[in-house]
């Protein structure tokens, strides 16, 4: 099975189903990422933040698959942030991923009571596109304000914006923003995990119209969270370390949604977040630093 591809905005592909590491043990990552390699995902989702970048990389060496048959996306902490410090923040992943170019490689947040710090950060990054030592870059956990301050002075725009995006919380007007300057919406979360992982009493996986839907079409809750995210254009990477959810996630590509199915499910939007709220993001609060190995 070929996934689909996104165009981004420089001409680089995407694959549109990817696979993500978040919160994934680094003892259990190279495992998982093997196996979704072997079920015929080629997009791995990582952060320096997680903790599991040599996880990724051991498994991406002991595949066997061309370097360039698998796209690899990480993100720089905020901790790293400034231009000579993202700068070093690029070469301790690549040294972790033990690969010398990335696919793509995004600021995991905005930090606005530093906001300076998060444009040099970026700055880095245009530079290391420049350079060729990344593919792609962009942003992730970008409200719409973080992104206007963004492209009154980058030189390049984000290809990618990763959000939490699921039933429960789309982020409409973020989405439209995005679409509007050519930024891929790649969905964290993309079956709403973030809604019951933290103590939430709210599961799309057993949401009536989500399950009415999949009940239609033989499919699992999460294909049908997965499929609906795909046919609206954004990119989702979905995490497991079970085989049988890695598989099942992958298994998305054999039934399309109706107009009607996809409506109601849009029209499942609470307007509550799950993840952080974005402005409480500081480095008091969530600096950490990563590791040179």
């Amino acid at each position: 099975m070929t996934v689909p591809t996104l165009i981004l905005n420089n001409g680089a592909e995407m694959p549109a189903l990817g696979f993500g590491v978040f919160q994934t043990p680094p003892d259990e990552t190279m495992s998982a990422v093997q196996e979704a390699l072997r079920v015929g995902y080629r997009h791995v989702d990582t952060a320096a933040a997680y903790a599991n970048e040599r996880g990724v990389g051991d498994a991406i060496k002991r595949s066997g698959l061309a370097r360039d048959q698998i796209f690899i996306e990480t993100k720089i902490w905020i901790s790293d942030y400034g231009y000579d410090e993202t700068l070093h923040g690029f070469e301790k992943s690549a040294r972790k991923l033990g690969v010398d170019q990335l696919d793509l490689l995004i600021l995991h947040q905005a930090l606005p009571s530093a906001f300076d710090r998060t444009l040099e950060a970026y700055r880095a990054l245009e530079t290391l596109l420049a350079d060729g030592k990344v593919r792609a870059i962009g942003v992730s956990n970008f409200m719409p304000d973080h992104l206007e301050r963004l492209l009154g002075v980058a030189k390049v725009v984000p290809a990618v914006n990763q959000i939490e995006v699921h039933p429960y919380f789309q982020q409409p007007e973020l989405q439209r923003m995005n679409r509007q300057h050519g930024i891929v919406s790649q969905a964290w979360s993309p079956i709403g995990g973030i809604t019951f992982y933290r103590g939430g009493d709210k599961s799309a996986l057993e949401d009536p119209v989500i399950l009415g839907v999949a009940e239609a079409h033989g499919k699992s809750a999460a294909q049908v969270m997965l499929r609906w995210h795909l046919q609206e254009g954004r990119s989702v990477i979905p995490k497991s370390v079970k085989p049988v959810r890695i598989a099942e996630n992958f298994d998305v590509f054999d039934f399309e949604l109706s107009p009607e199915e996809v409506a109601a499910i849009d029209g499942l939007e609470t307007g509550v977040r799950g993840g952080p709220k974005p402005e409480a993001i500081t480095l008091e609060t969530f600096g950490r630093v990563i590791p040179e190995e």
